[in-house]
């Protein structure tokens, strides 16, 4: 039994017994290998909950070059697997990083790998704890011989069958030897099925350091759900995907780990992971949380002020016109054009402080030099933000064709900002997606093809939105973005160079009697349609 035991002559262990599982303070150490030992914090946490909710105590560790390595230790929230536990006890075989977790107080000051439960008393530095020389041999041949088991198997398997099996039974051959290898950390598995076509990938590394806890759902969509979850102290969303749909979790991991997609204004990755197994499998991928949600949300709840609206109307169209444009010579590689094919303000996320990022890239298509953008992509995409062309069924399938079907969209988008603006002197109304005063709020096809194609409508653009110049402004470049013809259709860089011109040009000051006073440079010639094409 290999047994570990935190020693720390700077923390003071004197704590009462409220009752055998209840639990209200935990041995807290946060590793911070950046900043040595200086980044290291050690004490005892004080767990806060709620009240209908247990509360444990967890620890984590690794083992490098068999030396213990804590990575954290401290409260942990409601878990089934962790109920009644007195002892702080990691029963996976082999696992990368080591988790247990356990009711009562202080239960994690000591923790065990391995069931047999014999501790074995460590030096004052737990750092210099090693297990026997053939254990750490045995560890390190097993995944080395597994890997080669692996990847004669599957050679062989190619070179008999690969004329009579199409490349999804391959893919299923492979899944279920990795069920077969079971013992070979996933980690291994995955890093030889990434290179089969559309195989899962490795979890990224930052999700080794477990413990990733779902806490709630905060959305669902056509692909799956969103949860909010805890991954070790900071907050992260978990998008879960069923494996029906792995080609769009496969499509928004690529598109996420192309060069130079990291940007302010689009949602940042963390990393992808796949759950579970056979029919039970789930397919994750970890991005940042933000707890203001989607333009939708907020909106529904909140009106906003003429800056608001052109902050984010301005860091939207900038993270879009990122996403649109091709960067040959990127610090971190080529970056590709890029097509959302989803724009809506649902995939339009709010940070705190209401920057924009664009977000949902399970559609999302890649322009690469000398390939062809293909001629099977249809009518994809949400109904009521389909664009003219979309609708009828006449896509040119060339790269700014695509581009400027997010731009139709942008308009709609652009609509519903102003819908909510306080900014005019008319009543501000009470939140609606747009056509849903001409189609309701589930149309069909058919619906929105009589609506958009044959009667050319539009969201009606309110009269007193004409009588204060900024909106003046947004109402123009709302009508150009959504122009029927899409050749007449703004970028994405000229939509943000037009909203800056127009948060300029426009100063409001609010005196003490409520009289909006709007004041505007006029003769401002407006930045070209195509200024990001």
């Amino acid at each position: 039994m290999v047994a570990y035991e935190l020693a720390s002559a700077n923390i003071m262990r004197s704590h009462l017994w409220i009752s055998l599982f209840w639990t209200q303070e935990c041995v807290f150490y946060n590793y911070n290998p950046g900043l040595g030992n200086r980044g290291n914090l050690s004490g005892i946490e004080s767990c806060v909950g709620d009240k209908d909710k247990r509360l444990h105590c967890f620890a984590t560790w690794r083992n490098v070059s068999g030396s213990v390595e804590i990575v954290k230790q401290g409260c942990w929230l409601d878990d089934i697997s962790c109920y009644d536990s007195t002892e702080c006890v990691e029963k996976k075989e082999d696992p990368d990083v080591f988790f247990c977790c356990c009711d009562g107080n202080m239960c994690n000051e000591k923790f065990f790998y391995n069931p047999e439960m014999l501790p074995v008393q460590t030096t004052s530095n737990p750092f210099t704890q090693k297990p026997p020389l053939f254990s750490t041999v045995l560890y390190s041949i097993v995944p080395i011989m597994g890997i080669a088991a692996i990847v004669l198997l599957s050679f062989w398997m190619y070179r008999h069958h690969k004329l009579a099996y199409p490349p999804v039974l391959v893919l299923q051959q492979l899944l279920n030897l990795q069920m077969v290898c079971s013992s070979i950390p996933m980690t291994y598995t995955s890093l030889f099925i990434v290179f089969q076509d559309p195989g899962p990938m490795p979890p990224s590394p930052i999700l080794v350091q477990k413990p990733l806890q779902l806490l709630e759902i905060k959305a669902r969509g056509r692909f799956g759900c969103v949860w909010k979850a805890q991954l070790l102290s900071d907050y992260v969303a978990v998008k879960i995907f069923p494996i029906q749909d792995k080609l769009s979790w496969q499509n928004e991991y690529d598109i996420y780990n192309i060069s130079g997609m990291r940007h302010e204004n689009i949602l940042q990755f963390i990393g992808a992971e796949k759950r579970g197994s056979n029919l039970d499998i789930e397919l994750w991928l970890i991005t940042a949380y933000h707890e203001k949600g989607s333009l939708t949300d907020y909106l529904k709840a909140n009106v906003v002020t003429w800056n608001e609206l052109c902050h984010i109307a301005q860091t939207m169209a900038r993270g879009l016109a990122y996403l649109h444009s091709d960067f040959p010579g990127h610090k971190d590689g080529h970056k590709p054009a890029i097509a959302h094919r989803d724009i809506k303000s649902k995939n339009v996320l709010l940070k705190t402080n209401l920057t924009a990022c664009i977000a949902d890239f399970g559609l999302a298509l890649r322009f690469e030099a000398g390939k062809s953008a293909g001629d099977t992509h249809g009518q994809v995409g949400t109904r009521r933000y389909m664009a003219p062309e979309v609708l009828e069924g006449a896509i040119n399938f060339q790269r700014d064709a695509f581009l400027r079907i997010d731009m139709y969209a942008v308009g709609l988008v652009l609509w519903e900002l102003a819908a909510r603006c306080t900014a005019s002197d008319g009543p501000v109304d009470e939140y609606m997606l747009p056509f849903e005063e001409e189609v309701g709020q589930h149309p069909t096809l058919e619906d929105m093809q009589e609506v958009v194609v044959h009667k050319k409508l539009r969201p009606t653009l309110r009269e007193c939105w004409q009588k204060h110049p900024g909106l003046a402004m947004l109402c123009e470049t709302i009508e150009e973005c959504w122009d029927h013809e899409a050749e007449a259709r703004l970028s994405a860089g000229c939509v943000e160079e037009r909203v800056i011109q127009m948060q300029r040009q426009t100063t409001v000051s609010a005196p003490e009697e409520i009289v909006t006073v709007v004041t505007m440079v006029t003769n401002v010639d407006y930045p070209p349609k195509e200024s990001s094409l």
